[in-house]
């Protein structure tokens, strides 16, 4: 097979899968978004007017970026995982990159010569599963940094209450003073202050953005606080004190299970380390996983089992705490 045919199929692939993987526009989130229009038209509270604008202005500025997007199954979900990277980056750049990922992996491997077949289930997998993974990579490495840092913040927090400052001036203070992304993250709390939104939904919004209990635990407090009054700096205190003798905790207890995870990486990547050596000394020792249908359905069901046991195992050495 030429070069300019592999091409041609690898387009003609990416447009199929589009359309049955993606299928159109959902007529219920239209319904939705409708009823959420009409409900803007009329609300009468402050904050419910502010929301409004703000989805609109929101609407208007990733109105080009709505054409291919849309076609994404539970859009909104993949915006927030988009969002929580910290990077910028937009729904179609997420499925751009995954079609590049399907054309490199499938491309690669019709020209090794792998059955169509097999070519396209891989690149498929690929497309789907990579840049999930990769989005996931970074979000849990933004949400350590965060947690790393944020003692640090609520203990320039409580400096800031016993000098006599505002909550809202600790918050700007923390934006400017901490780098990362908890600079980042009070920084966005400050903004949605300014523009009319309450503390609470401002902290509330960067809570469901992280998705960390640290930081729910601090909104949970300044909710408290304010309700029932007493000394906010003295309860941020003992939160940042909780916070770090969480934090010691999640590290004994990596350390702890350290051994059982090399256990796990080892067993998971023994059966491809041992492939891929023997394909290297003996080609034709496996060519039947790629052309005999019986080996090929022995080989996924394999990979199937086997990944059935990598969830069980990185089940069992996940402790929550």
């Amino acid at each position: 097979m030429t070069l300019p045919t592999l091409i041609i199929t690898a387009c003609f692939l990416i447009f199929a899968v589009t359309v049955v993987l993606f299928g159109g526009p959902s007529v219920g989130k239209a319904k939705s978004r409708r009823l959420s229009t009409v409900k803007d038209r009329h609300a009468a509270s402050t904050e419910a007017v502010v929301a409004a604008q703000m989805r609109k202005t929101i609407q208007a500025a990733s109105g080009r970026d709505s054409k291919l997007s849309s076609l994404m199954p539970r859009r909104e979900e993949m915006e927030k995982r988009l969002l929580r990277t910290g990077k910028g980056w937009t729904v179609t750049q997420y499925m751009l990159a995954s079609m590049g990922v399907f054309v490199i992996f499938t491309g690669a491997l019709l020209v090794l010569r792998t059955p169509f077949l097999l070519a396209t289930l891989v690149g498929l997998f690929a497309m789907i599963g990579l840049p999930y993974l990769v989005v996931g990579r970074l979000i849990k490495r933004r949400v350590a940094k965060f947690n790393t840092r944020f003692p640090d913040a609520i203990d320039l927090l409580v400096r800031g209450l016993k000098s006599g400052l505002p909550v809202t001036e600790t918050f700007q203070v923390v934006s400017q003073e901490l780098p990362g992304p908890v600079g980042e993250e009070f920084k966005a709390v400050v903004e949605r202050i300014r523009i009319g939104n309450t503390m609470e939904a401002a902290l509330q919004e960067s809570a469901e953005t992280l998705g960390t209990s640290e930081f729910q635990f601090f909104c949970i407090s300044i909710a408290i606080q304010r309700e029932t009054g007493g000394n906010l700096a003295e309860t941020l205190a003992n939160l940042s004190d909780v916070l770090r003798k969480r934090a010691q905790m999640k590290l004994k207890i990596r350390a702890m299970s350290s051994e059982a995870k090399a256990s796990a990486y080892i067993v998971g990547s023994l059966p491809f380390f041992v492939f891929t050596i023997v394909w290297m000394m003996n080609p034709e020792y496996l060519a039947g996983f790629f052309s005999e249908p019986r080996l090929m359905i022995a080989g996924v069901g394999g990979l199937i089992w086997m990944s059935i046991g990598a969830f069980i195992m990185s089940r069992m050495i996940s402790f929550e705490i």
